[in-house]
């Protein structure tokens, strides 16, 4: 099964996480298919918290792949600021 989930990068306490397509065996720091956007909490200022690649969304949810809660999250909070 193919997931849409969070990648986590960054250092300790300033976290920063990759939004990518994987398979659901692999580890969550693990090979992935595709990075599709990112998610940075820490982010101030003028500085983008969130970006999606709306047409892979797409294109991944058409073939399949199930979003992680906390990624579906995301999204939604994408159409709302999008509208």
């Amino acid at each position: 099964m193919v997931v849409i989930r969070l990648n986590r990068g960054g250092s300790k306490a300033r976290p920063f996480f990759n939004i990518v397509v994987a398979d659901k065996r692999m580890r969550r720091d693990g090979r992935f298919l595709e990075r599709i956007g990112f998610y940075n909490p820490t982010a101030k200022g003028g500085e983008e918290g969130l970006r999606i690649a709306q047409d892979r969304l797409t294109y991944w949810q058409g073939v399949g792949a199930q979003p992680s809660p906390t990624v579906d999250r995301l999204i939604r909070q994408v159409g709302k600021t999008a509208a």
